[in-house]
């Protein structure tokens, strides 16, 4: 993922994205912060991403921080 700031279409306006209230069990927030760490993003980056490859996956086209190759789907040596 690139600087949002940096890279962001004139077109589209950069919004703040708040998220409140979410609660898990303590297993998984050790795994998202594991995988996260593993994968050198920051939880919220690495959230972020999973929620863009979701919504790709479902077919949504959305402008964005992304380049080709960072999604998931974007890659064929990933399985789904």
């Amino acid at each position: 993922m690139q600087n949002a700031t940096a890279t962001h279409s004139r077109r589209e306006p950069v919004v703040a994205l708040m998220l409140s209230g979410g609660r898990v069990c303590l297993g998984f927030r050790k795994a998202l912060f594991d995988a996260a760490n593993r994968s050198g993003m920051s939880v919220n980056e690495y959230v972020l991403q999973a929620a863009a490859e979701k919504l790709q996956a479902a077919g949504r086209e959305f402008p964005g921080i992304f380049e080709p190759g960072d999604l998931a789907t974007d890659n064929d040596n990933i399985k789904q």
